[in-house]
């Protein structure tokens, strides 16, 4: 952090160089004198981080000089040193908004250094605070969070804006694997709720039996498990945005609580009877077609109108074009970064491979299956034969563990020599890598 710029205020030259002594004892404090209130404001374009203030100034008291100051800038910390004993004095300077009132005797040093230090830390903690709060809008910022330049992305950034604006709810629907939780985030981060949670509900991932308790929460005693009050889901995200992953998978019954929840904007805790107000944004993704969920009987009609909000429709990655290759890029570029790699680039021929297939994972196909040729290929260049499809099941599992590179391609080879049962022409044409390759790998690290 750089110094703390500290204004001096006092008409007393020899009482204002010895408090500009003691205070720069620290070197992160940097200190300006003024003999008056005039010359103080004066100066105030010089951006102070605060200011020690005598009561008893020429022209103008200290009060004055006060007011003006919180007129031009409210945030500014003022310390008013004063000689002043008069107990009324000190509450009416609070009041009006001094930080801090200290008497001129012999433990004015120490108190004041109190006084610096505590302001000191709080000045930190808002610039932590603030330089957060401006990496996560970074981080958040869609265009850099949802990568593409086809029609159809460019489509979802129009309806993104949108949403960013306005409270609505927004239902997302695409194929899975197409990015549906990073649009949610990019709506809630951008919006005015950014500062609040931001709660994600994957419906499928919980237990039926579950749900209910999950989402609205229980008191204590609330059944036979329930030892201690819970907040559910809804609470959480109060102020926020609560996120509905595969709201398609919800069960009817659950459906009709759901809505009366959404309908009278509270929720009551399982088996409590006070009932808590929310003022809570929905966004609902699935992979399903709901309407034709509600013709088949499995979706509630009224629910499904409650939640279509802003439609936003994620296209598959088959379709946006040359962003399959940008997004490539990018997961090599992140893949490298992390983990402290030189950085690769795809060749012609590994782009043209990836353009030619269909991606049925979608972007977390993409990811999975870039991740592995960085780590196959020998080269500076990420080439054709190391990209490698049908085995992003695999994938992860597999790069979660440490290992060399060349424990890596054991791996990989191993795996596809038990699925073709052993016979390496095979597992040459799957890998596109020449049958010698596997030879020599097999007769190196010794597989039978």
């Amino acid at each position: 952090m750089d110094p703390l710029k500290i204004f001096v205020v006092d008409d007393d030259p020899l009482f204002a160089k010895t408090l500009k002594f003691h205070i720069t004892l620290n070197p992160d404090y940097d200190v300006e004198v003024f003999p008056d209130g005039k010359k103080t404001l004066d100066n105030l374009y010089k951006n102070p981080s605060l200011i020690c203030l005598d009561y008893n100034l020429p022209g103008m008291s200290g009060l004055q000089v006060m007011r003006k100051i919180k007129e031009m800038d409210k945030d500014i910390p003022i310390i008013i040193v004063s000689s002043q004993h008069d107990m009324k004095i000190a509450v009416d300077l609070l009041k009006e908004g001094a930080y801090d009132y200290i008497i001129k005797d012999e433990d004015i040093f120490q108190r004041l250094w109190k006084a610096l230090t505590d302001i000191k830390e709080k000045l930190t903690m808002i610039k932590k605070i603030n330089e957060l709060e401006l990496e996560i809008g970074k981080k958040f910022k869609y265009e850099n969070l949802i990568k593409g330049q086809s029609k159809g992305i460019i489509g979802v950034f129009g309806l993104i804006d949108k949403a960013i604006k306005t409270n609505i709810t927004v239902s997302i629907t695409g194929e899975t694997g197409t990015g549906k939780e990073l649009v949610a985030k990019a709506i809630h981060y951008n919006s005015p709720r950014k500062n609040a949670p931001f709660v994600a509900v994957n419906v499928s991932a919980i237990p039926r039996e579950l749900i209910e308790s999950e989402l609205f929460g229980h008191e204590k005693g609330a059944y036979t498990d329930a030892a201690t009050r819970r907040a559910g889901k809804f609470e959480e995200a109060n102020g926020g945005t609560l996120f509905f992953d595969e709201i398609g998978d919800m069960d009817l019954n659950m459906q009709t609580k759901l809505l009366r929840v959404i309908q009278e904007e509270e929720v009551t805790r399982i088996g409590g009877n006070n009932t808590v107000k929310l003022d809570t944004r929905l966004i609902v993704a699935t992979h399903k077609n709901l309407a034709e969920e509600v013709k088949k009987g499995f979706f509630r009609e009224d629910l499904y109108y409650r939640l279509l909000g802003l439609p936003i429709i994620l296209p598959p990655i088959r379709e946006r074009d040359n962003d399959i290759i940008i997004l490539a890029r990018s997961f090599a570029e992140d893949f490298c970064s992390k983990n402290k790699m030189p950085q690769l680039k795809l060749t012609s021929e590994a782009q043209e491979k990836l353009r030619k297939y269909s991606f049925p994972g979608n972007v977390r196909e993409l990811k999975a299956v870039v991740e592995l040729a960085a780590i196959m290929t020998n080269k500076d260049v990420i080439d054709k034969e190391h990209i490698i499809f049908n085995a992003t099941s695999e994938i992860d599992s597999m790069l979660n563990e440490e290992m060399t590179m060349r424990e890596y391609h054991t791996q990989i080879i191993k795996h596809y020599l038990k699925k073709y049962g052993n016979k390496v022409s095979k597992v040459a044409e799957v890998l596109d890598v020449g049958k010698s390759s596997i030879y020599n790998l097999i007769k190196d690290e010794g597989l039978e």
